[in-house]
């Protein structure tokens, strides 16, 4: 066997190994899922129990709304997601694309916006939901995502590195408006970099908990996450399987996600580099 060869059977084996490693986490827990309380607290095990129909049936009768939860943080990272690439898009093009005085100030202040923790202010956008009579909603926990720093920030970069000012150029010459332009080229052409956001910014806002918990009091408005943190226990028993439960039902549309939009981020690499 060449050196060649074996250095690439190699490189296979480190990657098959890695992708094992960060694919294990995600299968302990859709197995504990299906085992009894008993059987994980004996330990570790990679083989599937027999008690998901137990773990079902004790997960739903502590209150679990699974397709409530399933319909409420469905709808708060759809459109969550929607607005944030939509509007980052149209920042990061404006950015990119047009000359105006303060652009590099502007983008110094995206910048910096990504730096600030968003827990610092969670008291003073409480206290003005409040005024606003808009809590126990899911319109404050939506609608801040039409101001994303970081998406914007990765999405300018990405736009310079495959924009081109005479596609812009060549459309206005056949009468194409700017909102023309931004939809039939501009948004075609960053597929990839909207696909890779949305799969950090739908699992962002799947697994968002502190602000429903902090904004919703309504049980039936509950997010996922919410419901998994309220699983009760009794004294005497744990049912660490129902909980497991709870959590790959968390998990499992996150995976479907990155399933479907994936495609699109390889399609895109495979397309840059494809010389023409």
């Amino acid at each position: 066997m060449s050196a060649e060869k074996l250095q690439k059977y190699l490189i296979y084996t480190l990657l098959i190994l890695l992708t094992l490693l960060s694919l294990l986490p995600f299968w302990v827990v859709l197995v504990n899922a299906t085992r009894s309380a008993e059987q994980i607290q004996q330990g570790l095990s990679l083989l599937p129990g027999s008690s998901l129909a137990y773990n079902w049936q004790a997960l739903t009768s502590k209150g679990f709304n699974v397709f409530q939860g399933f319909k409420n943080s469905f709808v708060i990272a759809f459109f969550s997601t929607i607005l944030t690439l939509y509007s980052s898009a149209i920042a990061a093009y404006a950015l990119t694309a047009y000359q105006f005085k303060g652009k590099n100030s502007l983008f110094a202040l995206v910048v910096g916006l990504i730096m600030i923790p968003p827990q610092i202010s969670l008291i003073g956008f409480y206290q003005f939901m409040l005024r606003l009579n808009l809590l126990n909603s899911f319109l404050p926990i939506i609608l801040p995502s039409l101001a994303s720093p970081a998406t914007v920030f990765f999405l300018k970069q990405y736009l310079e590195t495959i924009y081109h000012p005479d596609l812009a150029d060549s459309a206005r010459l056949d009468g194409a408006g700017e909102i023309k332009i931004f939809h039939r080229i501009i948004l075609p052409l960053m597929k990839p970099g909207l696909a890779t956001m949305a799969i950090f910014t739908f699992v962002r806002t799947w697994n968002n908990f502190i602000m429903p918990l902090i904004l919703i009091n309504d049980a039936e408005k509950y997010t996922l996450p919410m419901l998994v943190q309220l699983l009760k226990t009794n004294v005497y028993r744990t049912e660490f399987g129902s909980m497991y439960l709870g959590i790959s039902l968390t998990i499992l549309p996150l995976l479907l996600i990155y399933l479907f939009l994936s495609r699109y981020i390889i399609a895109g690499v495979t397309a840059g580099g494809i010389k023409e």
